[in-house]
């Protein structure tokens, strides 16, 4: 993949499209223009996708489409409505795609770890930060490409159905129908709440430290009952198995037994992954898995395990960072 889009570090504005009249100008007006949307457009796409590359794919095909100003000759009114609606509907016709490679993925597949800022951006909610969370985004792979195209724009960004369907070529009524769908069935699988970030800090170190320390006793008592473990190797790198690892018995023993099966001296780091704590375990410069947990509604045990070991989804990490590091005690 070769990205050659200007790239934008700053926050983006993630509501709903509040106009901005006039269309792009200059080659200089229109990259401009896209630099100031690219946030919000990478962070529209990922949470479609659950890819870092295939969202830096479809921003690719984006600039290029908006570059080449290929507006079908329609003026543009608003260029980040008009950006917003390439970008939409580019990363629908990937899905197919998309849904090929995972039939054939070996083991469970989870979403690429993506940083996060530790508190947003000015105008970040939490609803958005919340869209990025790997536990939302196993959730959200239930759910048709359309009903996730719908629930993205209208649950987390906040885009009005009227809106939802100009960007989707369909009609206001099909949009809520969609809506209501989509929203029941993530209620039904994951009922919406908010974990206070420095506890979930503080359970995330306790977890790590039982689970480094091969300790089945504090593992028993941190992990919730009804627990699940999802551990994505890719079928290249040490994960759990080909299903997800379910009841608090069979996943501590697991992770009991973890240390014995990894590398031993990993360095681990803690660092902000799609919009929570996350601990990023590295083999010397190389990162070599990324785990993320879930708290139940109370915040005192954990309900889901999630570990990213696939090599080809940790690359775009880069170098682990220097600050929160502990040698695991193995």
């Amino acid at each position: 993949m070769s990205d050659s889009t200007p790239q934008h570090t700053a926050g983006g504005d993630g509501g709903p499209d509040a106009g901005g009249d006039g269309g792009p100008g200059t080659g200089e007006d229109r990259t401009g223009i896209y630099v100031d949307h690219r946030e919000l457009l990478f962070s529209i796409v990922y949470s479609m996708l659950g890819s870092v590359a295939d969202t830096e794919d479809v921003l690719q095909e984006t600039w290029l489409a908006w570059a080449a100003g290929a507006t079908g000759g329609e003026p543009v009114r608003s260029p980040k409505a008009y950006l917003v609606r390439i970008a939409v509907n580019k990363a629908l016709g990937r899905q197919a795609a998309i849904s090929r490679r995972r039939e054939t993925y070996l083991g469970p597949w989870l979403p690429e770890p993506v940083a996060t800022p530790e508190q947003g951006g000015a105008d970040a909610t939490a609803e958005r930060i919340e869209s990025v969370s790997i536990a939302l985004l196993v959730v959200l792979e239930t759910l048709t490409p359309l009903e996730r195209a719908v629930f993205v724009l209208h649950e987390v960004f906040g885009y009005p159905h009227t809106d939802t369907a100009r960007i989707l070529d369909r009609s206001p009524a099909a949009v809520r129908q969609l809506a209501h769908r989509a929203r029941e069935h993530v209620r039904a699988r994951r009922p919406r709440y908010r974990t206070d970030p420095v506890l979930r800090r503080q359970v995330t170190e306790r977890f790590v430290a039982a689970v480094s320390g091969g300790d089945l006793p504090a593992l028993l008592r941190l992990l919730a009952p009804d627990v699940t473990m999802w551990a994505d190797g890719g079928g290249k790198a040490t994960a759990a198995g080909p299903r997800p690892v379910h009841g608090r018995e069979k996943v501590a023993r697991l992770l009991a037994a973890a240390p014995g099966r990894a590398p031993g001296g990993l360095d681990i780091h803690y660092r902000q992954l799609n919009g929570g704590p996350s601990v990023v375990l590295a083999d010397g410069d190389h990162p070599f898995g990324v785990l993320a947990v879930e708290l139940t509604p109370d915040g005192e045990q954990v309900l889901g395990v999630y570990f990213v070991t696939n090599p080809d989804k940790l690359a775009h990490l880069g170098r682990p960072g220097r600050t929160d590091r502990n040698r695991s005690s193995r």
